[in-house]
């Protein structure tokens, strides 16, 4: 009986060492699952008198559904009026769930006097990059030289966005060209407000880049504007179908945004 009795036990015990290491596993597993879906951030970078961060959210299958950058009201304030280069740049380091939809790190390009072409983009304005390849990859683009042809080499049409033209002369170092779309407002007699560049280099492209003025962000708008897209897309980076642009009057900040992000 005796022996019966530690039998028993010795059952009981492996039996409830079992369970609960199946429970244990499962609830992993749900905590890891549930806990997929949300937003994640980035270390905040002074910008003016406030501050700006990188954010990425995830759907509840980890799947990167928004890019975007979190600007205190307060970082419009105390910008430099006059830059010697110019345009400032603040580089922000995108969270590593990001990596999931081919996007590397981000930064925002203050451009106090503008940028060409005069007449359209010459006004006080951000640039605001999100970019597909990292930071060793930018320098080694000198748009100079030998440099300059790859930096221009035009997509496949079938991968340029509809309507859009990769015009000479927008080469950048530590860029690449940008590609406008003709038809925006800034170029059919509108003020500049807000538009979105896609960026290119050796006939890719390598970053996706809202753009809008002081003023436009100072007027504390809450819009989502359709990003046009390509006939073929690239299967290395998510495409977003919207950016947007959003003032929070309760926690005082802006919300610049590449949203509905989906790989094709």
């Amino acid at each position: 009986m005796f022996q019966i009795a530690i039998f028993r036990s010795v059952t009981l015990h492996k039996l409830l060492l079992a369970v609960l290491a199946i429970f244990t596993v499962g609830c992993s597993q749900f905590q890891k699952e549930q806990g997929l879906a949300g937003s994640y951030e980035g270390p905040p970078v002074s910008v003016g008198k406030g501050e700006a961060r990188a954010y990425v959210r995830l759907d509840e299958q980890g799947k990167v559904t928004t890019l975007g950058i979190l600007m205190s009201e307060d970082a419009l304030d105390g910008l430099p009026e006059q830059v010697s280069h110019g345009a400032v740049e603040y580089l922000l380091t995108l969270p590593p769930e990001a990596k999931a939809g081919g996007y590397d790190h981000v930064s925002v390009e203050w451009n106090p006097q503008g940028h060409i072409p005069p007449g359209v983009y010459d006004v006080p304005h951000f640039d605001f990059h999100f970019y597909l390849i990292d930071g060793k990859a930018r320098s080694a683009i000198t748009a100079t030289g030998e440099d300059l042809a790859r930096a221009h080499r035009q997509p496949e049409p079938s991968h340029m966005p509809v309507d859009y033209v990769l015009p000479e002369g927008t080469e950048v170092p530590n860029m690449g060209a940008h590609a406008i779309d003709p038809g925006g407002d800034e170029f059919n007699g509108k003020p500049f407000s807000q538009t979105f560049i896609y960026g290119f280099y050796d006939g890719r492209i390598i970053f996706m880049e809202p753009m809008m003025t002081l003023a436009f962000l100072q007027s504390r708008p809450s819009v989502s504007t359709p990003v046009k897209q390509p006939q073929i897309y690239s299967p290395d980076f998510a495409y977003p179908a919207f950016y947007g642009t959003y003032y929070d009057a309760d926690k005082k900040r802006y919300r610049i945004t590449l949203d509905g992000l989906s790989m094709h």
